[in-house]
């Protein structure tokens, strides 16, 4: 039976590593990152000993494709991404204590003694198998290099370790109809000798842990996955490869092969907290060996069976590793109604996102947070992330700052003033602002972080109404005494939200703690969260603030059309890259041909139709004649920009009444890379209007 740890003392989070094949986008942050940063930076705040640790996952089939396909070594790849990476985590605010990468010697060494020590006891199992082989490549097909339907849900686009579509992680040689990816050939089989983890020894393990020890704490998402794995028939798997990227299989026999990637990745979360004890001076052990310790996880859906059955089977075998107590896995975000996608770039990249909203971090961290996708997935959009920043932030929680600051610098000089009489509006405003850091603690010690986030909004309602309720800019005229206590309580409750909002709003925090001065002075003790409850001033009388400053700036429609301008290009770039070409018509003679009159000529004039969205009706000298032709080009130019435009015009082709007009003709066009709609015609200047086209 799974033991919770009661009072533990530190907690090790982990963070899933993610792979260096490409940039961040928001689903990998809503779905992994912010959580865990805002788990973590709680925890710091009430006082715990935290090990917060990730990395750069370097190994594996999508970093061999992806430096196949740039025709550059994977070393440059990881290299170049692993940068970006942990640069945008950096400037994004995620507090890692320590940010590694598995290409490290001390990953090397620490996943291959890992192996070695599972290895001599006995906990592998060998056998020759056959495996899928591409013959024109030369080399076997593991995991992203075949690609074929699952035999679970018929989605014909899932790969060799796992299906995207239902989640289900597989083995190459269960997919139906699979097809080499490298080549686009058909594969064979052929037989190699791997280790195997048996799973299946560990059934009994996994049912008492799992199934009777976390049925009432863990996410229903996770805990009916595991469920169905287990329920299933668990089967040995595979943890090496026939690759010549990852770690060396570390024992006799391995030459030509590496350790498979979701063997050795999660030996990166070891690694990474050994690597930080090293630097700060610590013992790494306590982290993983102390039964003292909390361990969680915070992955995406598509990786619990990683960190829920393989990698706890893998600890469990060891020996003398704890167990995670919590896998608060998150389901996928969505992009305008679309899944994510790094290969057709529909995505919100983060250092994209960096420099286009610089000094925004905030922003985007409370829009994921309230939009997680904890229970199902959810999308996210901009128009919603606009109204997020306007309604929410700038006019809730920016108002109320905003308003308490300058009031006091206007009647105070900036000067917290001293309160007189409490009233019990008073009082029972104090006092549910002591009650919020529970509140919000509890929200986040059950994962609910999407919760935590609306409690801390709550806490900025409840402020700007207090305001709105007691009206200090009306009372001044007739009662100063009285106003001295209420923008004394408002200015508790300013500092309440510069504290309990550090988790979610961390440059916020940090920007409003600088306008309330509580972090001026070395000696003066940083507030904490639990001071929140517990103390009965926050924000002392006489103590000087600082002049108001806008935590939030309005995000304009501009803005938001912008980057819906360049979803929208994007969408159709793929479109266009996905467009099957049109086969060869049936062949003609060059006397066919022949017959063909094509001319330039020039649009003269050219008006919609009306009551049509697609027709305009122009007027084309063709150097013969002006002719009347219509063309459903009226979603892609307006008759004034076409005016004056050089076109290919076919002019043999017989009369067409449109809507009661007679077309005299064809105008010639194609579409660009992007799918926009463009005139063919001649780029040399000095062509005429009747000159033939041959």
């Amino acid at each position: 039976m799974a033991q919770t740890v009661k009072n533990p003392a530190r907690y090790t989070i982990t963070a899933a590593l993610p792979y260096t094949n490409g940039p961040i986008h928001i689903g990998h942050l809503a779905g992994v990152y912010v959580p865990a940063d805002i788990y973590a930076r709680y925890l710091r705040g009430v006082g715990k000993d935290v090990a917060f640790v990730c990395g750069s996952d370097e190994h594996g089939v999508a970093i061999s494709m992806k430096a196949k396909k740039e025709g550059v070594a994977p070393k440059d790849i990881i290299d170049k991404y692993h940068t970006i990476i942990k640069k945008s985590f950096q400037d994004f605010g995620i507090t890692f204590d320590n940010y590694s990468r598995t290409s490290a010697q001390i990953h090397h060494d620490t996943a291959s003694e890992f192996f070695v020590s599972m290895y001599r006891k006995g906990d592998f199992i060998e056998e020759i198998t056959a495996q899928l082989y591409d013959e024109e490549a030369k080399q076997f097909l593991a995991d992203r290099f075949v690609i074929g339907t699952c035999p679970k849900c018929g989605n014909e686009e899932a790969y060799g370790d796992q299906c995207e579509n239902c989640g289900s992680s597989l083995n190459a040689t269960d997919l139906i109809k699979p097809k080499s990816t490298i080549t686009g050939t058909i594969p064979t089989t052929k037989e190699t000798k791997h280790w195997f983890l048996p799973l299946n020894r560990y059934e009994g393990f996994l049912r008492e842990w799992i199934l009777e020890g976390h049925k009432n704490d863990w996410k229903s998402n996770v805990y009916g996955q595991c469920k169905s794995w287990i329920d299933g028939g668990l089967e040995p798997r595979a943890v090496t490869r026939d690759l010549d990227w990852g770690i060396p299989v570390p024992v006799e026999g391995g030459k030509g092969k590496v350790l498979y990637v979701w063997f050795d990745a999660p030996i990166g979360y070891i690694s990474s907290t050994k690597e930080w004890a090293e630097r700060e001076g610590k013992d790494w052990e306590p982290y993983w060996k102390d039964e003292k310790t909390k361990m969680v996880h915070f992955i995406g859906k598509d990786n619990i069976v990683f960190h829920c059955i393989i990698f706890p089977s893998m600890l469990k075998a060891h020996g003398d590793y704890i167990l995670p107590e919590n896998v608060p896995a998150n389901e996928f975000l969505n992009l305008e109604g679309n899944k994510l996608s790094t290969s057709k770039n529909w995505a919100v990249w983060l250092h994209e996102y960096l420099e286009e909203f610089p000094g925004m971090q905030d922003v985007l961290r409370y829009t994921l947070t309230a939009n997680a996708p904890e229970t199902k997935d959810n999308d996210f959009t901009w128009k919603d992330f606009q109204a997020r920043n306007n309604n929410e932030l700038v006019a809730i929680l920016g108002n109320f700052i905003n308003r308490v600051v300058v009031l006091t610098n206007k009647y105070y000089d900036g000067v917290v003033p001293s309160p007189s009489i409490f009233s019990q509006i008073d009082n029972e405003t104090l006092e549910q602002l002591r009650k919020y850091p529970e509140i919000i603690s509890g929200s986040i010690e059950r994962y609910r972080f999407r919760e935590a986030g609306q409690e801390l909004m709550n806490l900025a309602r409840l402020g700007n109404k207090y305001l709105a309720d007691e009206e200090p800019w009306k009372v001044v005229k007739n009662d100063g005494e009285r106003v001295r206590t209420i923008m004394f309580v408002a200015l508790q409750i300013a500092t309440g939200l510069s504290i309990l909002g550090e988790p979610f709003l961390p440059f916020t925090s940090n920007k409003l703690k600088d306008i309330l001065n509580v972090n001026s002075s070395e000696s003066e003790k940083t507030l904490q969260w639990n001071e929140v409850s517990t103390k009965e001033i926050l924000l002392p009388a006489a103590h000087q603030i600082n002049k108001a400053e806008l935590l939030f700036r309005k995000i304009e429609d501009k803005e938001i059309q912008a980057q819906l301008d360049k979803l929208e290009a994007t969408k159709k770039s793929n479109e266009q890259m996905n467009k099957e070409v049109e086969p060869q018509k049936d062949t003609i003679t060059f006397e066919d041909f022949s017959k063909l009159d094509m001319r330039i000529g020039t649009i003269v004039a050219a008006e919609k139709m009306a009551k049509t969205k697609k027709l305009l009706v122009l007027k084309v000298d063709t150097g013969l004649d002006t002719r009347t032709i219509v063309s459903g080009i009226a979603e892609s130019f307006t008759p004034e920009e076409i005016v004056g435009k050089k076109v290919t015009v076919l002019i043999n082709l017989a009369p067409r009444a449109l809507r009661g007009v007679d077309s005299e003709g064809m105008i010639l066009m194609t579409e660009n890379a992007e799918g926009k709609l463009v005139f063919v015609n001649p780029d040399e200047d000095g062509v005429g209007n009747g000159e033939s086209i041959s």
